[in-house]
């Protein structure tokens, strides 16, 4: 059911008269904001952490830290001396330089921040790893990034083939008790013993600061590389979007192996000053609602599987806490059905403001803002600076209502700098005009609102994360039972879409509801709990183009009961 638009509710929000400010705007306005537009001095981790505990800032709480087992705060100065401490352990004892790729591969916890800010403030390129990853996909991120430095637990490691990775020279593990040996280092130990004065390295930039891996349909996840210059957008969208002011306690649900973990659950919200929460350990509804009535959350950053999930677990649950701390709710990750809206209206009596990003873009693009009327299931309007379009395959933009891809110009300050280990790849997503062409297909009504329509590839988006079905694919058919493999999303009510596979057997195997389970496991504990398929169908063979392609989409039209369109390069 669609909701009417939503009027404007006036404010005294960052963001006034949108329309105004998107005709006049200029990222130089951004710049003015950063010490280093006075001093030529750059780099990010000083922007987000030590300008401010060099201010009044220095007392303020940055992190507010909670899982089962802890419950820490730490100021901005605390954070300034802490992560001068990481960046110190990691040049002393991990030999990192400029330019060096140091890979982060652990649970939410403080460290992980300390190290993360650490490493950036060394000029190293910092590379988080979700915590679920298997061995088979840390392997893939590891090798292609040519990582030097890892830090993980004892509890990961485990996961991570070292004997696969001979450019890996130094591991850093972070818990108690750990014995150092070779290149295996104590780091939580060497943390404290470190000094808290460091020496920032600065940087260009265009000096690489993050590598996140990314799935697509075809090949291996790829890894974008984001550099320091991005910080302009961050800071500008977390004050527009976010509409985070001074006096906000703010969370961010996302890890930081995902995008919207670094970009806002780190950047923004320290670019800009303000109090942000981390809250480790797995998702319960009830300590979600206890963690904003604690700390008093003022802003919260989540995602429509998270929103349907609490949905789920009904609102009398909800009436167990006060909330009225919550002024601004905010969703990403994939499209906002209208009816995660009504709830929130309804429980929250708030709207829950989507916007639309990716890991290529780096930052916010396309939002629904707290000044603007809200059309509910539009991604909403792009950021003053940013131009977007709806393109058709030459690059010729579409009048409105019409669909085609969801094209951005080039230029804007969080742009990709390239694709790791392959500049082709990197060049590919950009068309005549100058779009970068999202691989997204959308349309623009006659308001300059946007409508998601889908993935132009076979990318899955699963309860917020991206698969790409040819990873999942290359793990199934690894197993001894399995010839041949095709895998899709499917529609799920709570999870956006769930990954279905579509297996034939070798010969000798009979398919089993024992044989499912197996398959699913195997997957889980090769790559991620998330990339295992929900759904498993065997079948006596598979449709294939005559070159051996498996044929997704005709997958996806058997399942679905849609037309299967052209099929004259199907094999016979």
């Amino acid at each position: 059911m669609k909701l009417e638009a939503l009027p404007v509710i006036k404010g005294e929000y960052n963001l006034q008269n949108y329309d105004e400010k998107y005709k006049q705007f200029d990222w130089v306005e951004t710049e003015k904001e950063f010490s280093w537009s006075k001093t030529g001095k750059i780099n990010l981790a000083y922007e987000a952490i030590d300008r401010h505990a060099e201010s009044d800032r220095k007392d303020k709480a940055a992190l507010l830290y909670k899982d089962d087992n802890r419950d820490e705060t730490y100021t901005f100065d605390e954070m300034k001396n802490l992560s001068n401490q990481a960046a110190n352990v990691l040049k002393n004892f991990g030999e990192v330089e400029k330019g060096d790729r140091v890979f982060i591969f652990m649970p939410r916890s403080p460290e992980l921040y300390m190290a993360l800010l650490g490493t950036i403030k060394t000029g190293a390129i910092v590379g988080p790893l979700f915590e679920a990853f298997m061995e088979g996909a840390v392997r893939d991120r590891l090798e292609d990034s040519g990582a030097k430095v890892l830090i993980t637990t004892p509890e990961l490691l485990p996961r991570v083939p070292v004997s696969d990775l001979p450019e890996l020279k130094h591991i850093f593990l972070v818990g108690d008790n750990i014995e150092e040996k070779d290149n295996l280092h104590d780091f939580s130990a060497k943390l404290k013993q470190a000094d808290t004065a460091f020496s920032i390295e600065w940087v260009n930039r265009e000096d690489g600061l993050i590598l996140h891996y990314t799935s697509g349909s075809t090949g291996k996840p790829k890894g974008v590389l984001h550099v320091h210059n991005a910080m302009i957008q961050h800071y500008q969208s977390a004050k527009w979007v976010l509409d985070l002011k001074e006096n906000d306690i703010y969370w961010c649900t996302a890890d930081p192996g995902w995008v919207t973990g670094t970009s806002y659950g780190i950047f923004g919200p320290w670019l800009t000053g303000t109090t942000n929460v981390i809250v480790g350990g797995r998702f319960k509804p009830e300590s979600w609602y206890k963690t904003i009535q604690d700390y008093g959350v003022t802003v919260w950053y989540s995602a429509p599987t998270a929103f349907r999930m609490l949905m789920g677990a009904g609102d009398e649950i909800v009436e167990k806490y006060n909330l009225s701390s919550l002024r601004h709710v905010l969703s990403v990750g994939e499209p906002l059905n209208p009816e995660v809206v009504r709830w929130g209206m309804k429980v929250f009596n708030k709207r829950i403001h989507d916007n639309w990003w990716m890991t290529e873009t780096g930052a916010q693009i396309i939002s629904n803002y707290a000044c603007m009327e809200i059309k509910p299931g539009s991604m909403g309007k792009p950021l003053p600076g940013i131009v977007a379009a709806i393109v058709d395959d030459q690059g010729n933009e579409l009048p409105p209502h019409r669909m085609g891809n969801l094209a951005i110009k080039k230029g804007w300050p969080s742009m990709m700098h390239t694709i790791w280990n392959n500049q082709a790849k990197y060049e590919s997503y950009f068309m005549p005009g100058g779009w970068y062409v999202s691989g997204d297909s959308a349309y623009m009504d006659e308001e300059g609102y946007f409508w998601f329509q889908g993935r132009v590839d076979d990318v899955i988006m699963t309860s917020g994360e991206r698969v790409g079905p040819f990873e999942v694919e290359s793990k199934l058919v690894e197993h001894p039972a399995i010839a041949e493999a095709g895998v899709i999303g499917k529609p799920d009510p709570v999870r956006g879409e769930i990954i279905k596979a579509f297996i034939a057997l070798r010969d000798g195997y009979e398919p089993t509801e024992e044989l499912i389970e197996e398959i699913r496991q195997f997957v889980k504990q090769g790559l991620a709990a998330h990339a295992a398929p929900r759904e498993i169908e065997f079948r006596d063979k598979l449709p294939k183009t005559r070159s051996g392609k498996i044929m997704r989409r005709v997958l996806k039209a058997w399942e679905l009961d849609l037309p299967t369109g052209d099929l004259s390069t199907m094999e016979d």
